[in-house]
């Protein structure tokens, strides 16, 4: 099975349950894992933005992508964030997650250290080559600031082991081009996955696989059909779907991800809501608007 069949579809940046104290909740994670599999959802992302990364120490960031795949337990592939602004540091964290059992990893474009595309290119490179865990590449220059060219992608997508590129620059017509340039360069098996919710139809209408979701949180059973529809070539079908999701797409961005999808997946029941600082739990000004976006969903 090839990358671009495997790693498809709607595939969710998953949370990451905390009890109040500040400490991981496994148990969540389990709940939360076996819902989105009974739910359809094609794969999880741990331990990546939305699962707050950035916070959680080494030795959790591990442990969380350990019980992604025992509690996965091979039911859907398992994405495991590695990425660092550290080449180091994210060969080391690829290394545990081969070791652990993961399908890929996802590993970010190096953030405040602001590499040139030759950097980029001999940053991931250096990772492909130093463990044979397939890689997805994720590029989001609102968040790291650096941004990768797609002449960068396309150079990249040559190096054994660098088998897709999750893009969240939220920009149709430049992913078009990457995919008619990756196309000439005769990789159209190259795994191309979405970033951004409310452009993740047109996405993958333009020849995308699919998507790594926020919105996939609270409405897995509706993103993977919504995906489905639209890989399968169901352009209206998959349009009603995405009319009933895109409030969502917009209110679970009301602040930064994942303040308003923990906020959403505590009032459904589904874990609590605790952030680790610097993130502040979310305003009381936008509970009405995170809520009535689930009820349209009929996440409520």
């Amino acid at each position: 099975m090839s990358a671009s069949t495997r790693f498809a579809g709607s595939i969710v940046a998953i949370v990451t349950p905390m009890r109040d104290d500040g400490a991981l909740d496994l148990p969540s994670l389990k709940r939360l894992i076996d819902w989105h599999v009974a739910e359809g959802t094609d794969g999880i992302v741990i331990v990546g933005t939305t699962g707050e990364s950035p916070t959680v120490d080494h030795e959790e960031h591990c442990q969380l992508i350990k019980s992604a795949v025992e509690y996965t337990a091979g039911r859907v592939p398992v994405i495991a964030g590695t990425g660092a602004n550290s080449t180091a540091e994210a060969i080391d964290l690829m290394r545990f997650a081969k070791s652990a059992g993961a399908d890929a990893c996802l590993s970010v474009v190096p953030y405040y250290n602001r590499p040139t595309q030759e950097g980029l290119y001999r940053h991931f490179r250096a990772q492909a080559e130093a463990c044979d865990l397939p890689m997805i590449m994720y590029n989001v220059p609102g968040r790291t600031v650096a941004d990768m060219a797609n002449e960068t992608v396309v150079r990249l997508a040559e190096v054994p082991g660098i088998v897709g590129l999750k893009d969240a620059t939220d920009n149709i017509e430049r992913a078009s081009l990457l995919l008619r340039d990756l196309a000439r360069a005769g990789r159209e098996d190259f795994t191309m996955l979405s970033g951004c919710d409310g452009t993740a139809l047109a996405f993958t209408l333009m020849g995308g696989q699919g998507t790594i979701s926020v919105t996939a949180n609270v409405a897995p059973g509706l993103m993977h059909k919504m995906i489905a529809a639209a890989r399968a070539g169901d352009v209206a079908g998959a349009r009603l779907l995405n009319t009933r999701l895109l409030a969502l797409h917009q209110r679970l961005f009301v602040e930064p991800n994942p303040v308003p999808v923990k906020w959403a997946l505590a009032r459904m029941g589904r874990c609590g809501a605790h952030l680790r600082l610097p993130l502040a739990p979310l305003a009381q000004a936008h509970h009405a608007v995170v809520e009535a976006a689930l009820r349209e969903a009929g996440a409520l």
